[in-house]
């Protein structure tokens, strides 16, 4: 199993995921790539002491970059993978 530190990298606060906050008590976070759903429930109830209800998770890949920005070089931006967890009832995360 692996520790809540390595699994969720950040909150992600954006006008969408306040609305889906607001509304319908569901939280994103950016988590590792190699992450899945039961690291992730795991993860959260560690470090915030609360139930998961459940767990989406979305991956977004690696956009394709042209040469002239890394030097001549075709690239790619990283990868990221997002999880929206939804809490049970009566349950929050404090945000600030």
């Amino acid at each position: 199993m692996k520790e809540p530190i390595h699994v969720l990298k950040s909150f992600r606060i954006t006008e969408k995921a306040s609305a889906l906050n607001a509304h319908l008590n569901k939280y994103v976070f950016e988590v590792a790539t190699s992450a899945n759903r039961i690291e992730v429930a795991r993860a959260i109830t560690e470090k915030y002491k609360i139930k998961v209800s459940k767990v989406n998770i979305l991956n977004h890949p690696g956009k394709r970059k042209s040469g002239r920005m890394f030097g001549g070089h075709p690239g790619r931006t990283n990868r990221k993978k997002v999880a929206i967890v939804t809490l049970a009832e009566g349950q929050k995360i404090e945000t600030i």
